[in-house]
């Protein structure tokens, strides 16, 4: 471990108000509500400061919904109302717990029907170039509208997911498309309004095809785009990761979602948790800055989720029975978010196995922690060398570890 060599800014850790996760909070009791949103942002609970929420419906809502009605062109129809029931009341109330506003990201899953090409929320399409500036103006509506609810808006993506047409509110955009739309549209709409200092951020998609899309859109957009949002569900490839860094030294690396899908066969398994600690590791240690999981509860069948695609969250409420379960994911993240503070910068760390994975940083206070992780079935010596000062010890199989200095 090298305390002279330093690299990015941690920004922080936390995860997505869903419609679905807010809608199952109101399903339990105040005192569970209150212990779910404590054991996040609370004194005691593992430190979250960074929110996302979603512009109009996506999967993980109770059904579909835009912010405007149905053949509405001007924008003359605009509310947040549905916000208003379940995500907003529970977001404040996030932010009371923390005693601060959260770092919120906003990211639309599809524009509305009538503003596509294929006129459904669902299944792709792609926006109309007749719609592109109403379109590009309906952020700018939504960040308003959030912060006239004393929640501000720290920044937005593009299009979650833009390389896939799925079977629920989907959109895609093209490289060349998102730079474009950055450039002409929704760029000049923020530097019109009052809401210039909100990031933009491209891409929101994995990671496999991160560094190939970051280079294509900031051909067009790069003095406009403030960093890369980057899911998980290609695999590691946090090369990737290392590339933007190289070329667009300038860019902030996000993790904008990442969760562990058929929720029914990983409820309770460990390797959920081992899953988001290795993710963690590889993308800190690549440059990432801010890790965001995605719903930061579910119910006992991963959902609601109005197309089926349930999956597990750290945190699972049976509403029937209001109790909570703690999944080990919960507790992996914790090793990471309750001890890595915003503002923490990255160490050098290098190890002797590819079996051990390490991530260090120094906190604003001076304070160092290491976390390591093994996910051997079998217990792995571990050597921490630091100031040509060591200490050994045997870390059991399947573990983890935060060490403080």
């Amino acid at each position: 471990m090298h305390d002279d060599l330093e690299f990015q800014t941690i920004k922080g850790f936390g995860g997505a108000f869903t419609e679905s996760f807010c809608y199952t909070m109101s399903k339990m009791s105040e005192e569970n509500r209150n212990k779910v949103l404590n054991a996040y942002f609370g004194p005691d609970g593992i430190g979250y400061s960074v929110g996302r929420v979603h512009m109009g419906s996506c999967d993980f809502s109770t059904g579909h919904y835009s912010c405007i009605e149905e053949g509405d062109m001007d924008l003359s129809t605009f509310h947040i109302e549905r916000d208003k029931k379940w995500i907003l009341p529970t977001l404040k109330k996030a932010m009371e717990i923390n005693g601060a506003p959260l770092k919120m990201l906003v990211s639309p899953w599809s524009p509305p029907a009538h503003f596509k090409t294929n006129k459904d929320r669902n299944h792709g399409g792609k926006l109309l170039d007749e719609c592109k500036k109403a379109w590009a103006e309906h952020y700018v509506k939504f960040i308003d509208a959030y912060w006239k609810e004393g929640v501000p808006i720290w920044a937005v993506t593009v299009q979650n997911e833009p390389a896939a047409t799925q079977t629920w509110d989907s959109c895609v955009y093209t490289a060349e498309e998102e730079g474009l739309f950055v450039r002409d549209y929704l760029y000049p709409a923020l530097k019109n309004s009052p809401y210039l200092n909100t990031k933009i951020f491209i891409w929101d998609h994995n990671k496999v095809m991160a560094y190939e899309r970051a280079r294509d859109t900031l051909k067009i957009a790069d003095g406009l785009v403030d960093g890369v949002g980057v899911h998980w569900y290609g695999g590691d490839h946090f090369e990737a990761l290392d590339f933007i860094s190289r070329q667009y030294p300038d860019k902030e690396l996000v993790f904008t979602e990442g969760c562990q899908e058929e929720a029914e066969q990983f409820l309770g398994k460990w390797c959920v948790g081992e899953r988001y600690a290795h993710d963690i590791i590889g993308n800190m240690n690549h440059n990432l800055t801010t890790f965001l999981d995605w719903n930061l509860a579910l119910d006992e069948k991963g959902g609601p989720n109005h197309v089926g695609n349930y999956c597990s969250a750290p945190i699972i409420l049976d509403t029937a029975k209001d109790e909570i379960s703690f999944e080990n994911s919960y507790y992996y993240i914790g090793h990471f978010s309750k001890f890595i503070r915003p503002g923490a910068k990255r160490l050098g760390t290098s190890r002797y196995t590819e079996k051990i994975d390490a991530l260090a940083v120094r906190n604003p206070d001076g304070g160092i922690v290491l976390v390591v992780l093994n996910r051997e079935e079998k217990k792995m010596p571990v050597n921490i060398v630091y100031h040509r000062e060591q200490a050994s010890m045997e870390m059991p199989p399947r573990s983890i570890a935060t060490f403080l200095f």
